[in-house]
């Protein structure tokens, strides 16, 4: 593809979010699109072969660029600090930044509009979306294991139920944030958990260094 092509085809797949996002995969038609993005039809099915392909597209183009997202904040916050509970708050901290974000706050979660309108999806992007929402999960229990094992925790806690509570909590976040239309409502559940994190793991209870 050359690279005016490639940058229609990513224009394209932004206006696409940004409408799936306010009207859903079924609301949301080509001309819609088209108009959106001033992209000729032609130029639209030479990258699409259908509306079908462009959800399947879509889901893919999202998934790919948010575990990204996930793997740069990560990335950065490992390389900041030493100390794992330190590396998950600043995760945790740098994830709300962007979620608060007042000139661009999420619109919602692609994810849950999938849950809504799979019927739009063939069998293999379902399984896709379901490796993605695995993907962030095990992220989040490579972290939360290696806080358990340094700093015990003061109820009894899994690593898999702290990430799948706290997959929960993002996800259920965007949900009401989008129903109240308060854009600083995720981000806000996000410090919520993070507070809930330092009382199940006080550092006080590190074990002394050999």
């Amino acid at each position: 593809m050359t690279p005016k092509g490639a940058q229609a085809k990513e224009k394209i797949l932004t206006a696409a979010k940004a409408l799936v996002m306010r009207k859903g995969f079924a609301g949301t038609s080509v001309d819609d699109i088209l108009a959106e993005t001033g992209v000729s039809k032609g130029a639209f099915f030479h990258h699409f072969k259908s509306k079908a392909d462009l959800a399947n597209q879509l889901m893919r183009w999202y998934g790919e660029n948010d575990i990204r997202m996930f793997r740069t904040i990560l990335a950065r916050a490992e390389a900041m600090h030493d100390d794992p509970m330190d590396q998950l708050v600043q995760f945790l901290t740098d994830f709300e930044i962007y979620l608060a974000d007042p000139e661009n706050p999420p619109k919602g979660c692609m994810y849950a509009l999938y849950t809504y309108e799979d019927g739009h999806f063939e069998n293999d992007v379902k399984d896709f979306v379901a490796e993605t929402l695995q993907t962030w999960t095990a992220m989040y229990i490579r972290k939360f294991q290696e806080v358990i094992d340094r700093y015990p925790p003061v109820r009894p806690v899994t690593a898999k139920r702290l990430a799948e509570l706290f997959v929960s909590v993002i996800e259920g976040g965007l949900i009401l944030q989008r129903a109240y239309s308060n854009p600083g409502m995720t981000a806000r559940q996000s410090e919520q958990f993070r507070d809930y994190l330092e009382l199940l793991f006080p550092k006080t209870a590190a074990p002394s260094p050999a």
